[in-house]
């Protein structure tokens, strides 16, 4: 009887653990390079792994950088190529960091929550601290998370194109997660 209980309370421990940290595989990022001389860098990736930890406030996404596409394939061969993100070489883009204002952010109640997020994003094999904001809904056991904020590609040790591209495109993170 004693090895019953245990092994019950055991495996009820075990299950609360696992339910505060929520993933998902098919979070969105959108990267809009637009520019009054071209409209068409924008592009979208929908095989996003990202991941949130309810507890601790932990948040990580990581996006493999040949799975965004553009309307337009020669954009497309030029993001990936050697010149620009060098999808061979570099094959992830991630994030790793955590909400700064946990005490603003209910994930056992249901609502909309604004979260401030800081942490490091890796793009081309460069780490840069980032800091945005992100809001969080809570609504029937799903928590949907959306952030868009912008990097420089500077940072990144990236170009501009000549122009073709925004010094700063606006990358735009969305996840749900049940």
């Amino acid at each position: 009887m004693k090895k019953v209980t245990l092994i019950l309370a055991l495996t009820l421990a075990t299950g609360a653990l696992f339910a505060q940290k929520k993933t998902t595989t098919s979070g969105t990022i959108t990267f809009d390079a637009t520019t009054p001389k071209d409209a068409l860098p924008i592009a979208e990736n929908k095989t996003v792994i990202a991941a949130i930890d309810t507890k601790t406030g932990t948040v990580a996404f990581e996006a493999i950088v040949k799975s965004f596409s553009f309307s337009n394939p020669m954009m497309q061969d030029h993001f990936n190529s050697p010149k620009w993100l060098d999808s061979e070489q570099f094959p992830k883009a991630t994030f790793k960091g955590k909400i700064t204002n946990p005490a603003e952010v209910s994930f056992d109640k249901e609502g909309s929550y604004k979260a401030n997020v800081a942490g490091d994003l890796t793009i081309h094999g460069i780490t840069k601290p980032v800091s945005t904001e992100a809001t969080i809904i809570v609504k029937g056991g799903t928590i949907n998370t959306t952030s868009n904020f912008t990097i420089k590609l500077a940072d990144y040790s990236l170009s501009n194109a000549g122009g073709k591209l925004a010094d700063e495109p606006k990358i735009t993170v969305l996840a749900d997660f049940k």
